[in-house]
């Protein structure tokens, strides 16, 4: 396995630790059954029932949807429970389109008879929108809804990669691994408190609609971390988490199926003492080589978020803002260096935005953002892709419970590696003074995707193309085209690792997704550092 920078003999490696060498397979994801107990669930009639009454009622377009989500975790403070949670979320909604307006309502109730009431509630709704619509701008038939065309696809199953369903396996066994890990980590010297959680989703979704698509599907995701606390006898202290990104994958993940955790746990106290006794930085203007367990985020902010395209057009203004990155400049907008190209991407193995079919009944794809620097492309939804003439939907609608509407979410948005790109080691060879960064900690961004900070789990000091240490405090600032127009070189497939968030919040009322970034490592050029203890007032 590869060594981490700053780790003893051997000498200093880099690249995330804990994760797989480059080209090293791990084991093969097999394709799991549906939950049996879902199939059983009354799918069909109540469908059949709801959308049939949405037919009878002259809707143009009905939509329904089933789901079960079940939701777990468990949290350890030094290896010791400090809570867990196990909930399930069980209903189903119906969406029409009538009169060129939207109309929506869900039920928990199983019978045909309620499905039929729900359908009528959600039609009884898009009257009232088109009344209001056109009494109000007297636009109605400007502001009427339609949906881009999707190919019917009949009847569909899909289920996510993984190899063992992490709520088939004991609570007690859960625990028992997460306390023996924070143990370990207790038993190093210097390691004061540990804080371990494991985060656990079964998502059900049973679709249908009015054009004749029915897809019934599953997905497994988990979020394995563990962090530990450095404390000094002068009340100092400082903490180092794990690098493990969620994934799309089963309990294997916790047992070495694209992650050694064995490596990376023993890496940690070691790292942490490091970083407790490292120098402050000094600010000012850096070369930067980031490694993608931190470049990801600076996507998803960045990058992510600023393609969506009910963001750009301004229906995110009043909750996480709107964009810089806006239709008029689509073909155009100098995003960054002509090497970066970034894809939307729903169809990626163990990706926490992978899907088969959205909830829109759109099948999943990949397409192209960024290209060569420049925007070409925006996340969609049917009802976006019509409204902004750009064709089919990209099939990012996706809602996270059955009371809620469908959103256009987040796809998996990933920069590409270079083939036949440098290495880590190589990119910082060619940096004479400036900062390794590795791991994710704090962001900021401004409302339009624009101005953000960043911060790291470790930051690295180069010098003369070599690594001299980690360095304290350490915070990187950016304009959007303008740090992405400075990445100078771009690492090759042996960098790139799938980083992602688990819960990645939008709209009013509040929506959660999960959405993987992937990435290699990078290089700019002249990026403003801060120093966040003299930002502080702490220096």
């Amino acid at each position: 396995m590869p060594h981490s920078p700053g780790d003893p003999p051997g000498g200093p490696h880099v690249g995330p630790p804990g994760s797989p060498p480059a080209g090293s397979p791990g084991r093969g994801a097999g394709r799991q059954p549906l939950d049996e107990t879902f199939l059983a669930l009354p799918l069909r009639q109540l469908a059949d029932a709801a959308l049939g009454r949405a037919r009878a009622l002259g809707v143009t377009h009905a939509d329904f949807r089933f789901e079960r989500v079940r939701a777990a975790g468990w949290r350890l403070r030094d290896a010791r429970p400090a809570g867990s949670a196990d909930t399930t979320r069980t209903g189903y909604a119906v969406r029409v389109v009538h009169r060129g307006a939207w109309g929506f309502a869900s039920g928990v109730d199983g019978t045909p008879e309620a499905a039929v009431l729900v359908a009528e509630q959600a039609v009884a709704m898009a009257e009232l929108s088109a009344r209001v619509l056109a009494a109000g701008s007297g636009a109605g038939a400007a502001d009427a809804v339609e949906l881009a065309d999707e190919p019917v696809h009949g009847e569909r199953t899909w289920v996510s990669a993984y190899d063992i369903n992490p709520f088939e396996v004991p609570e007690a066994e859960k625990t028992a691994l997460l306390a023996e890990w924070s143990a370990r980590l207790l038993g190093a010297e210097g390691v004061s408190h540990t804080d371990a959680s494991l985060l656990t989703v079964q998502e059900n979704k049973f679709y249908a609609d009015t054009a004749g698509t029915v897809t019934t599907q599953q997905r497994v995701r988990l979020q394995p971390q563990l962090t530990a606390v450095a404390v000094t006898d002068g009340g100092e202290f400082e903490s180092m988490r794990t690098l493990a990104p969620p994934v799309g994958r089963g309990w294997e993940y916790l047992l070495g199926t694209g992650w050694d955790w064995d490596d990376e746990l023993a890496r940690i106290p070691g790292l942490l003492a490091e970083k407790l006794r490292a120098p402050s930085v000094d600010p000012g203007v850096h070369d930067l080589v980031i490694d993608p367990s931190n470049l990801w985020l600076t996507i998803h902010e960045s990058v992510g978020h600023a393609t969506e395209l009910d963001r750009a057009l301004g229906y995110e203004a009043a909750y996480a803002g709107t964009s810089f990155a806006t239709p008029d400049q689509l073909g155009t907008l100098r995003y960054g260096s002509p090497l970066m190209n970034v894809t939307g991407d729903r169809t990626a193995e163990h990706g926490l935005a992978t899907i088969g079919y959205d909830d829109e009944g759109v099948r999943a794809q990949s397409w192209d953002l960024v290209r060569e620097g420049v925007l070409v492309g925006y996340q969609l939804d049917r009802r976006i892709a019509r409204l902004t003439g750009m064709g089919r939907s990209n099939g990012c609608a996706h809602a996270d419970s059955p009371a809620h509407v469908p959103l256009q979410r987040m796809a998996n948005v990933s920069l590409a590696p270079a083939p036949g790109g440098p290495g880590t080691e190589e990119l910082i060879s060619g940096v004479d003074r400036g900062i390794y960064l590795v791991g994710d900690r704090s962001w900021s961004i401004d409302m339009q995707r624009y101005n953000f900070q960043f911060t790291q789990q470790r930051a690295y000091e180069i010098r003369g193309g070599q690594l001299r240490g980690q360095l304290r405090d350490v915070a990187y600032q950016g304009i959007t085209p303008e740090f992405w127009g400075s990445m100078d070189a771009v690492g090759g497939p042996g960098t790139y690792v799938l980083g992602g968030a688990f819960n990645c919040g939008k709209a009013q009322p509040g929506q959660v997704a999960a959405v993987s970034h992937g990435c290699p490592a990078a290089r700019f050029r002249g990026v403003s550092v801060l120093n966040t203890a003299r930002e502080a007032g702490r220096s």
